[in-house]
């Protein structure tokens, strides 16, 4: 920077000795209008012209908008919309149809175990199908006898009673084979594995040939599916910037990736304890997802404070836009114009621009600095 600014004071000096020599041959009967010329001091932002009446001068206007708080933050799944994938069978894997990062259907088939828990739960169920159907016959048998005065009632209760218990046996044996996902009337060994919603798949915790379930493998969790059409972007917010914002308040999200785009979210928690160390709150902002949204992106959030702000607005043509910063131009002492720096906010209507700092309301600036910045680049 300060090569630089020597660099353009060498330049500046060359000018000065230019204009001055100009100045000797100039003729007036030449009838040559004369052009406004700006010459800048050793003070890099104090420029001196010859006829400083010839810039327009603008009064900011004051306008009235919510303070604005700039937070960031990390786009992170709704954990209400992460659902695991249990495999409640134990078992070997012998087959996987999807992978980590895939997008899948709910319904769609994920992985097959082959499991010893089916055999062991259609025994059950044949052993509970041959229970019932003795237990019945029984029954019938003690009713028949009962009826005719063979049996005492407390026979024909016992009777009752094993039935009764045969089918509460039979029903739990059948509940036992559908919750396992297989048919009664065609067993396999197989189990098959569905997508219980549709999302992206955030985790795998199985491969092929690698055990399932808790017996085997200490886990029922094979995959976790994550629902991404809505995500969280969680953002520090500093202790005394907290008064500013409150639940249901809408952001403005932005992207890195991709400057251009402007997501709006609604905050959904305050978190109720700070960092010890660096004095912030989380922030949770829920954002529906366009499809732009990535676990791990790096966002920005604009919040709109409960209180209001006095703002200087001024024409858009009075702000020079020079390395990156916004300049104005402000009269000062005698034919000079000081430089000042500004932070501009958003446009307003008439092509009016609002400035966040850098002058006040009512302060006057040079009204269109294109003769100005034609100048500069010049030099």
């Amino acid at each position: 920077m300060k090569l630089w600014t020597l660099m353009k004071s060498a330049v500046c000096l060359a000018a000065c000795l230019s204009l001055t020599a100009c100045e000797k041959k100039f003729n007036p009967a030449d009838g040559a209008a004369s052009q406004p010329q700006v010459i800048e001091t050793s003070n890099a932002a104090l420029v001196t012209v010859d006829h400083p009446e010839r810039f327009t001068l603008t009064s900011a206007e004051s306008y009235e908008a919510p303070d604005t708080l700039n937070v960031t933050g990390s786009v992170f799944p709704d954990i209400s919309r992460e659902i695991p994938v249990i495999s409640l069978a134990s078992g070997r894997v012998v087959d996987i149809r999807a992978r980590l990062d895939d997008n899948v259907k709910k319904g769609q088939l994920l992985l097959k175990v082959q499991s010893p828990d089916v055999t062991n739960a259609f025994d059950t169920y044949l052993k509970a199908v041959n229970d019932e159907q003795l237990a019945n016959k029984a029954y019938v048998r003690a009713k028949d006898l009962y009826a005719h005065g063979a049996i005492p009632l407390e026979i024909l209760e016992q009777a009752e009673d094993t039935e009764n218990d045969a089918k509460a046996d039979l029903v739990a044996a059948d509940q036992q084979l559908n919750t396992l996902g297989v048919q009664k009337d065609h067993p396999s060994s197989i189990v098959n594995v569905y997508a219980p919603i549709s999302g992206v798949i955030v985790a795998q915790n199985v491969t092929n040939a690698a055990a399932a379930g808790v017996t085997y493998s200490g886990s029922s969790t094979a995959f976790t599916i994550a629902d991404l059409s809505v995500v969280w972007v969680i953002c520090d917010v500093y202790e005394n910037d907290l008064p500013k914002i409150h639940l249901g308040q809408e952001a403005q999200i932005h992207l890195s990736a991709y400057p251009d785009k402007v997501l709006t979210g609604h905050i959904s928690d305050i978190g109720p304890v700070l960092d010890p160390t660096i004095r912030t709150a989380k922030v949770r902002i829920e954002v529906p997802n366009p499809g732009m949204l990535r676990l791990g992106m790096f966002a920005s959030a604009t919040l709109e404070s409960l209180t209001k702000k006095i703002h200087a607005v001024i024409p858009s043509s009075a702000i020079l836009h020079l390395h990156d910063r916004d300049w104005v131009f402000v009269p000062a002492s005698g034919q000079k114009f000081q430089r000042v720096e500004v932070d501009a906010g958003n446009m307003l209507p008439g092509g009016r621009q609002e400035i966040l700092s850098g002058i006040e309301p009512g302060q006057q600036v040079v009204a269109n600095v294109l003769a100005l910045e034609e100048t500069l680049e010049a030099q």
